[in-house]
């Protein structure tokens, strides 16, 4: 067998359970067609549930406190090695298109940053510059969601030769123009509109299907096997999307989650469910972070909100539904790996959340997954087996039969992607470090369990997943269940051991 194309497919905050396979309210019949042509992970988790961090993990297989990329808001350093190293140097193509956000919306002379203004619409610079960049031979990428003001990049290129010269007039004015309820209250959803003036030809979504499907056009025509990540920027707030897709939901059908009456929040969680919080007390111990507001909001509002997020996947669908049609008219299906993924999840209304935060409920940490390769992964089947975002760059160069280096910390979980094994890992662990030194969580989950815990705090969570699927009873301060907190505090520090990296082999007793 050749080596096989890669193509990872991916989106921006998708909650685990929007696929139409398993949820009548949403219709994704293109990821509904690789569910029914592969395997649907049912207990894939992020290794951070904030976007850069995450995706930096995609792409070095190396978790936030080793690859350095710890937050949202700090730099993926150049010099770590990735995936797209080792690719590269074994004579793939490598490339992205979309979404990278490896780099800050800031630049500074130690850290300097390409996702930043001006030089996000420095169209001159993107017009000559495609990489190679953190391993990738080719890049287009763009940075804004919906109209937000730091659009540019390769998309606003693509925007002007597809004839829209005022793309300008469509997103948020630069510098942006600064709104006082910030503080307290999650900016995404200040906004009143949901439908996006924006024509659909000229969206990011269709950009991002289009230039994909150019790339491996090219790719079969050079005969070159080509590693490429098609990387979506839906459906992250703001929820705004052009239409017919901001009208393909009605919200009255939509089915927001809800805090439980009765459900025992830690601290900073309790405090986001008031109208006007006041985060002062905190501040020492958890630093000044956006994500702390309030996350009360207006019920008929979630419900909007829903329903253009359900639209904004829809519209994601219809452009990879577009990329696997290309893959059966190039005839490359048969020998292209496909996995379908996000980088994290989200929360419309589950525990009273919206959004994100170092809320480490499975709602935000489980991802929905699925994986296609004809002839080597089993059609419709469905998994229980863990997966983690540290494990998609080892699994990647077993596909394509290239050793895997002691540098990486995932598993190689091929075996368990072809369905000639059970289980790779019997656990996952999720990082969280949203300051320096404080609001620092961390999870380890099994098979049955979660438990989190936080720096320097004497609260935390355990949850029994099996019996209580939906999180509502937290099991930490119950005296019934200390033992079983010891025994996961004991797993969980044996986990923290077992991942360290082993980039250089012994070879001598000293």
């Amino acid at each position: 067998m050749s080596r096989p194309n890669i193509l990872l497919i991916t989106t921006d905050q998708q909650h685990w359970n929007t696929l139409g396979v398993i949820n009548p309210k949403i219709k994704t019949p293109a990821l509904d067609r690789l569910a029914r042509e592969g395997v649907r992970f049912e207990r894939a988790y992020c290794a951070n549930p904030v976007c850069s961090p995450a995706r930096s993990s995609i792409l070095t297989g190396l978790y936030p406190a080793w690859h350095h990329c710890w937050t949202i808001g700090v730099k993926l350093p150049e010099d770590i090695p990735t995936v797209t190293d080792i690719l590269r140097q074994n004579g793939y193509r490598t490339i992205l298109i979309g979404k990278a956000h490896f780099q800050p919306l800031a630049s500074t002379i130690a850290s300097p940053s390409l996702e930043c203004q001006p030089v996000l619409r420095d169209l001159n610079f993107w017009r000559n510059f495609h990489g190679p960049w953190y391993g990738f031979d080719h890049i287009e990428v763009a940075r804004n969601h919906a109209d937000e003001s730091h659009a540019g990049q390769h998309y606003a290129i693509w925007m002007e030769e597809h004839g829209l010269e005022n793309w300008r007039d469509y997103f948020q004015p630069w510098p942006p123009k600064p709104s006082p309820q910030r503080r307290q209250r999650h900016f995404y959803w200040e906004r009143l509109k949901t439908s996006w003036d924006l024509p659909a030809r000229f969206h990011y979504n269709t950009w991002t299907g289009e230039r994909t499907i150019a790339n491996i056009e090219e790719c079969v025509r050079k005969g070159q096997p080509f590693f490429l990540w098609a990387s979506f920027l839906d459906p992250h707030p703001p929820y705004l999307v052009s239409e017919p897709w901001a009208s393909m939901y009605d919200p009255e059908d939509m089915e927001p989650g809800t805090l439980a009456p009765g459900e025992k929040l830690s601290p900073h969680i309790a405090k986001t469910q008031e109208e006007d919080p006041d985060f002062s007390a905190f501040r020492e111990t958890f630093g000044v972070h956006g994500l702390f507001h309030s996350h009360r909001l207006d019920p008929w509002d979630v419900r909007r909100y829903m329903a253009a997020y359900y639209g904004m996947i829809s519209f994601v669908d219809d452009q990879i539904g577009r990329i696997l049609e290309a893959l059966d008219r190039l005839g490359q299906a048969e020998n292209t790996l496909v996995i379908f993924t996000t980088d994290h999840g989200h929360f419309l209304g589950q525990h009273g959340l919206v959004d994100k935060g170092p809320f480490h409920y499975e709602d935000l940490l489980r991802i929905p997954m699925l994986a296609r390769w004809p002839g080597v992964i089993p059609e419709g089947q469905v998994s229980h087996a863990l997966q983690s975002q540290v494990d998609f760059a080892p699994t990647f160069l077993a596909a394509a039969g290239i050793p895997i280096p002691g540098l990486m910390q995932g598993v190689n979980q091929l075996d368990v992607w072809r369905g000639e094994k059970a289980s790779a890992r019997d656990h996952v662990i999720i990082e969280n470090r949203m300051e320096l030194t404080s609001m620092v969580l961390r999870s380890y989950v099994n098979e049955r369990y979660k438990i989190t815990v936080y720096r320097e705090q004497n609260y935390g969570e355990l949850f029994d997943l099996e019996q209580d699927p939906q999180e509502l009873h937290n099991l930490w301060d119950d005296p019934a269940y200390l033992e079983l907190k010891m025994h996961l505090l004991h797993k969980m520090v044996q986990a923290e051991m077992k991942r360290e990296p082993s980039r250089m082999p012994r070879v001598a007793g000293a």
